[in-house]
């Protein structure tokens, strides 16, 4: 198991208070020597921010490129592999629209845009502002790679270690862990000779890091005066078969992941993971990353695997749509019905789901993906069967969608 990230959370201010991003700096780098010492292998370090409308509410456009561009050299100076600027906020409509310049304007910086909160419904401009976010973005990079930036959010508060979603609420600069931990479910479920023994087997070494990497965790927040606020333990994947969830899944008994019992295998790892004690954050669940997950690769390569799959099993388990490739010439009025139907997921379900889709450009549904990037396994371009939205749904407009909550029999 590896740290995918350790994650700082501050209100750098505005001016930027560049001390206390040094300061943040210096202290996730002795987190990783402390991680690393006890035999964790730590991929990033990265800071996330308070949504950069609040941040710089005060600025112009072009002030607040200038000022997000220098937020990017000082996390850079200050040892940071990535940072994220929060979303773009439904109360700020014009926040939307910078995105695509904020991302080709920086080296390293990640945004991400509500389309849905549970105080404030579902909105349908925001929909539509992010569908055309992610068609702007394509063009970008000839593979489409920009959208690797940016996410859509339905539902998701602050906390959550895992980029792009991350971003800082109010109170206290802290720390989280994202942890790249697929591989403890491949091995757990191998080496079982029943469901009950691979979910103990599981929910048992899932417990065993979790108790080291909070007492490492402890130590570092008590000599930086940093808060610890939790491990969110989703099963994230690395691009090989010893790291797939998709492995994971079809060692439950399932021929292949996206074939029926697929979902039943996902809830059953999902439950799994709500079983273990430890100081939880963000989505604790599953990632379906289709590119950056061998197995899921190849079975969406194969056509066994679709974009309503991963979307179905978001229902029970998951993030939502994670670096998915779709057609390059996908219309914004195609990607929105899309965005609409994980909005109203998340809703319902009162559970936080994302959506980070790349359009390829030159790329027709069924072809081969060619990303040159050690992260992602090439797969196809997947097919997304969608027309743009007609009547009511094209109104500019909040939609309520109310938890299903518990019933009584």
């Amino acid at each position: 198991m590896k740290i995918r990230s350790i994650t700082l959370f501050l209100n750098p201010g505005w001016p930027l208070n560049t001390g206390l991003i040094q300061q943040v700096g210096a202290a996730a780098r002795q987190a990783r020597d402390q991680y690393s010492a006890a035999g964790y292998e730590v991929q990033t370090i990265r800071l996330a921010t308070i949504p950069f409308p609040r941040l710089f509410a005060s600025l112009t456009f072009n002030e607040q490129l200038q000022a997000i561009q220098s937020l990017d050299q000082a996390a850079i100076e200050a040892g940071f592999n990535y940072t994220t600027i929060g979303p773009a906020l439904l109360d700020h409509p014009e926040s939307y629209v910078q995105i695509p310049e904020i991302i080709a304007a920086t080296e390293t910086i990640f945004c991400s845009a509500e389309i849905a909160t549970r105080t404030a419904g579902l909105s349908l401009p925001a929909v539509r502002a992010c569908a055309r976010i992610i068609t702007e973005l394509a063009p970008q990079d000839p593979n489409g790679f920009a959208n690797l930036y940016f996410t859509a959010l339905a539902n998701v508060g602050p906390g959550s270690p895992f980029f792009p979603a991350a971003y800082h609420g109010e109170g206290q600069t802290a720390f989280a862990l994202a942890v790249e931990s697929a591989g403890l479910a491949v091995s757990a479920f191998q080496r079982a000779n029943t469901l009950d023994e691979g979910a103990a087997n599981l929910q048992a070494v899932i417990e065993e890091h979790a108790h080291k990497l909070t007492k490492i965790s402890g130590q570092v927040s008590g000599s930086a005066e940093i808060a610890f606020s939790g491990i969110d333990f989703s099963l994230a994947p690395f691009p090989e078969a010893a790291s797939s969830l998709g492995t994971a899944v079809e060692a439950l008994g399932v021929p292949k992941i996206g074939l029926h019992g697929s979902l039943a295998a996902a809830a059953l790892l999902a439950s799994t993971l709500d079983q273990a004690d430890f100081q939880r954050i963000g989505f604790s669940g599953l990632l379906f990353p289709q590119m950056e997950d061998s197995v899921l690769a190849e079975r969406a390569a194969e056509g066994v695997l679709t974009v309503k799959d991963m979307l179905m099993y978001s229902a029970v388990c998951g993030t939502g749509l994670d670096t998915i490739p779709l057609p390059g010439e996908t219309t914004p009025e195609q990607l929105a019905p899309l965005l609409l139907d994980l909005a109203a997921l998340a809703l319902r379900l009162d559970k936080p789901l994302t959506a980070r889709l790349m359009p390829i450009p030159g790329k027709q549904a069924g072809q081969a993906t060619n990303f040159d990037f050690p992260f992602f396994a090439n797969s196809r371009v997947m097919p997304l069967s969608s027309e743009g939205m007609q009547s009511l749904l094209l109104q500019d407009s909040r939609i309520a969608i109310h938890s299903r909550g518990k019933t009584e029999d």
